[in-house]
C-alpha cells in the first residue's frame, strides 16, 4: 500500500497532456471480443484498470500485448474465446461487466461475476439484464455470477432504458451489432465514450446510427473484423486539472482536452471565476482570485458528470459563498465528504444534497481515497490546505489517472508517492 504526501501552498502552472479515456478504453477492449484476430488500441492510458481488463481478456483466451510507453495495446482474440470471466478480476473493476454483451452475442453464452470497483453506491444490473432478455437471452444469477445464454443468435428488439445507463447502453449496443435484425435502444446514454465505442464498432463493420444521441439504431451483421482505433481523450482527467488550476490560482494548458465534451463543466468554472481559453489543441484554464460559489447538479451527459463531483466539492470548500451540490447518479458519492471534513471543510449532507459553506482554511490531515474520483478530489484539496495532507489507498487513483504524481509535479505541485508506513 502507498500514499500520496501533498504539501499545500503551490500553484499549478504549465502544460499537461490528456491521455485516452478510462471510461472508453475498457469498453473498447471488451469490444475486441466481437471479432477474431488482432485489435489494436492507441492512446491507451497507463492506469491500473487497463491492466486488470487485460488480465480479464487473457483469462478468456485472448493474447494481450501492451506497450505502456508507446500508449498502445494489441489484443489477439481466438476463434473460440472462453465464456467465463475470472471472478476475482471482475470484482476488482465494474467496467469488466462490459464483456457480457460481446460474449453472449458472439459465443451464445457468457458467465460474468457480479462486478466490484468503487465504493460509491449500488449500480443495479437490472437494466443490462432486461435488455439482454429482450434480445432473446436467458439471464440467471448462478453462484454469484450473471450467466446469459442465447440458445443461438440474438434477435433484434426495441429496448427502452429506464435510466440512460452508460454500462447498459454499451453492453446492449455490443450485443445488438451481431443480433439478427434491427435493435433500437431508446433513452440511451449519450456520453462521448459511447460515441467512441460506436465509431470503433462501425469501423469493424457494424451498422450503427444515432451515435451521440438518445436513440441508437443497430442493424445486425453476421460478423465483424478487428481494427486499429484511437481512444477518445479523457474528459474527466481534463476536468480534474481544470478544477485544480482554478483552485490553486494557477494557469494550466490542457493539451488534448476537448472543450466540447466538457460544456457545462467549463461553464460552471467560468461562473466560479475561471478564465477559459479554448484552442484547437485543447484549452487553457486560469484562476486569479478566490473561487466564487456555484450550485451544481449531476445528471447523465450532457449534464454535469458525477465523476467530477468530488473535485467540485473540494473547489467549493474554499469558495467565497455557500453552495448546494446535488448528486443524482450514485447514492454513496458523499462518502468523500467525510474525508474532506477532516481537512476542515464546512459541509453538511442531506440525502442526495450537500451544502458547502466557505471554510476559513483547510488544514492538512490523513485522509482516505474511497474511489478514483474521491482520491483526485482529496489531492486537489491538499494542494490548497495548510501543511501536509496524506492521501491513503491511492491504488484507487492509479485506476483512473495515468502518472498522476508525475503530471502534478510537472505543474509545480509538491506531491510525493511513498510507502504507506513511511514517515512523511
Amino acid at each position: 500500500m502507498e500514499r500520496f504526501v501533498v504539501t499545500g501552498g503551490t500553484r499549478l502552472v504549465g502544460e499537461v497532456a490528456v491521455p485516452g479515456a478510462k471510461n472508453s478504453v475498457l469498453k473498447l477492449m471488451a469490444a475486441s471480443l466481437l471479432a477474431a484476430g488482432r485489435t489494436t488500441l492507441t492512446a491507451v492510458p497507463d492506469i491500473l484498470d487497463v491492466t486488470v481488463m487485460g488480465d480479464v481478456l487473457t483469462g478468456l483466451g485472448a493474447s494481450v500485448e501492451r506497450d505502456v510507453e508507446g500508449g498502445w495495446i494489441g489484443i489477439d482474440v481466438p476463434d473460440e474465446p472462453g465464456v467465463a470471466a475470472d471472478g476475482d478480476l471482475v470484482r476488482r473493476i465494474r467496467a469488466s461487466v462490459a464483456v457480457l454483451g460481446p460474449l453472449v452475442a458472439r459465443c451464445g453464452e457468457a458467465r460474468v461475476a457480479l462486478p466490484g470497483g468503487d465504493a460509491i453506491g449500488s449500480r443495479a444490473l437490472d437494466i443490462h439484464v432486461n435488455g439482454l432478455t429482450k434480445l432473446g437471452a436467458v439471464v440467471d444469477v448462478e453462484a454469484g455470477a450473471l450467466v446469459a445464454r442465447s440458445g443461438g443468435r440474438l434477435q433484434g428488439a426495441s429496448i427502452w432504458l429506464d435510466f440512460p445507463s452508460v454500462g447498459a447502453t454499451e453492453n446492449l449496443l455490443m450485443a445488438g451489432v451481431l443480433a439478427k435484425g434491427t435493435t433500437v435502444i431508446d433513452n440511451a446514454a449519450q456520453e462521448p465514450e459511447i460515441a467512441d465505442l460506436c465509431a470503433m464498432l462501425t469501423a469493424m463493420g457494424a451498422r450503427v446510427e444515432g451515435a451521440g444521441s438518445s436513440t441508437l439504431v443497430i442493424e445486425g451483421v453476421e460478423s465483424l473484423t478487428p481494427v486499429a482505433h484511437e481512444t477518445v481523450p479523457d474528459r474527466i482527467v481534463a476536468g480534474t486539472y481544470a478544477v485544480g488550476a482554478l483552485m490553486t490560482g494557477g494557469d494550466v494548458m490542457i493539451r488534448g482536452g476537448r472543450a466540447g465534451h466538457l460544456g457545462i463543466v467549463l461553464e460552471k468554472l467560468v461562473q466560479a471565476g475561471a478564465e477559459v481559453d479554448v484552442r484547437a489543441d485543447g484549452f487553457r484554464v486560469v484562476g486569479r482570485d478566490r473561487p466564487r460559489s456555484i450550485d451544481v447538479v449531476t445528471l447523465p451527459y450532457p449534464g454535469f458528470p458525477t465523476d467530477l463531483l468530488p473535485q467540485v466539492i473540494a473547489l467549493e470548500s474554499i469558495s467565497s459563498g455557500t453552495s448546494l451540490i446535488t448528486e443524482n447518479v450514485f447514492d454513496s458519492r458523499f462518502v468523500f465528504c467525510r474525508e474532506l471534513h477532516k481537512l476542515g471543510a464546512d459541509l453538511r449532507t442531506d440525502g442526495h444534497h450537500v451544502i458547502v459553506r466557505p471554510a476559513q482554511r483547510l488544514t492538512g490531515a490523513r485522509v482516505m481515497a474511497s474511489d478514483v474520483r474521491a482520491g483526485a478530489g482529496l489531492v486537489l484539496a491538499g494542494l490548497v490546505a495548510d501543511g501536509v495532507t496524506e492521501v491513503t489507498d491511492v491504488h484507487h487513483i492509479d485506476r483512473g489517472y495515468a502518472r498522476f504524481v508525475e503530471s502534478m509535479t510537472a505543474l509545480g505541485a509538491d506531491i510525493r508517492r511513498v510507502p504507506d508506513r513511511a514517515v512523511a
